[in-house]
């Protein structure tokens, strides 16, 4: 029954990411996550043994907002299964950003149908951590299109699939630490021992949703680029591997498959300078309608990752 009540909850927050969004007058959590991060990482980052106080950071992180969590759905299932379901629903909707990225990728498309680049760049500063400022028309569209790619995994389907495993309570906790590997997760000199654990363990978290989204998305999405799905999967399979993260290019690799374009190359971080291996077979030029294209694959496929997820529940609910 409780896997049950997972897969209501965590379907009616899909649905009440795609009506409401994130609104900016409610508290979001996340940001709570955010400051708790900041301010541990000022008293914890510190000395010696870097390792050992980014792994207690990382529990403390954890603990804390697994905790916080997991008191009030108690509390909300002790007066009534539906009470419990509700607020359950309403926290996992915190969790994901369907909605946001796919208004962010469109906040970036609408100055480039007027060709205003600089206003372009600037939107797409707002999402992405490289450098925007000099970016071509074809590089500013690449970027929003890696980052709908990527984050369908990271920002929508990881924490539904860690909601159905564990609830709202998992579900937070899987944003808890992603959002620590995008605080303190990068290989600088201030961060990289003591970002080491939060880096490591978003890795493990992320590493079946990535592989099930890129699937997931060449199975149930059509290649726009006409090209047959054997070489999509081909696609997914060589080149996801060739990115520096072990799950960020499953998305990448696979949208870059379907849309029949060229993802990765050369980007620029605070004036240094990344050098990415290319993902996807160039079979046309960049445009900005793949910008649309890729929110449309995103959307087909956070549908057909809940119905895998009801599948899968299912079949846990009839063997248990």
């Amino acid at each position: 029954m409780i896997l049950v009540n997972h897969l209501i909850a965590l379907s009616l927050a899909v649905l009440i990411d795609r009506m409401v969004g994130d609104p900016r007058h409610i508290p979001h959590p996340v940001v709570g996550i955010g400051k708790l991060i900041a301010f541990l990482d000022v008293k914890l980052n510190v000395g010696k043994q870097k390792k050992l106080r980014g792994s207690i950071f990382l529990i403390i992180i954890c603990m804390t907002v697994f905790c916080l969590t997991l008191v009030p759905i108690i509390l909300a299932y002790t007066i009534h299964p539906a009470v419990g379901i509700l607020l359950e629903a309403i926290i996992i909707s915190f969790t994901i950003a369907a909605r946001s990225l796919k208004e962010a990728a469109e906040e970036v498309l609408k100055p480039l149908e007027l060709n205003e680049m600089e206003k372009a760049r600037l939107k797409l500063s707002y999402i992405v951590g490289r450098d925007t400022e000099h970016l071509s028309e074809a590089e500013v569209i690449r970027g929003t299109v890696e980052t709908v790619a990527e984050n369908t995994s990271d920002g929508v389907t990881a924490p539904l699939f860690f909601a159905l495993i564990g609830g709202a309570p998992l579900a937070m906790l899987y944003r808890a630490v992603n959002t620590c590997d995008s605080m303190v997760g990068y290989k600088s000199e201030k961060y990289k021992d003591f970002g080491w654990a939060s880096a490591k363990f978003d890795d493990v978290l992320n590493l079946i949703p990535s592989r099930l989204t890129g699937l997931l998305m060449i199975t149930f999405n059509p290649s726009f680029s006409k090209q047959k799905k054997a070489k999509c999967y081909q696609i997914l399979w060589t080149d996801a591997r060739k990115h520096p993260s072990p799950n960020s290019g499953w998305g990448e690799a696979a949208v870059a498959s379907l849309l029949g374009i060229q993802l990765g190359g050369r980007n620029q971080y605070k004036g240094m300078i990344s050098d990415r291996a290319k993902m996807g077979i160039p079979m046309m030029s960049i445009s900005a309608k793949h910008i649309k294209q890729s929110i449309k694959i995103m959307e087909v496929t956070i549908i057909f990752f809940l119905l895998v997820l009801w599948i899968i529940g299912g079949i846990l609910y009839v063997v248990t």
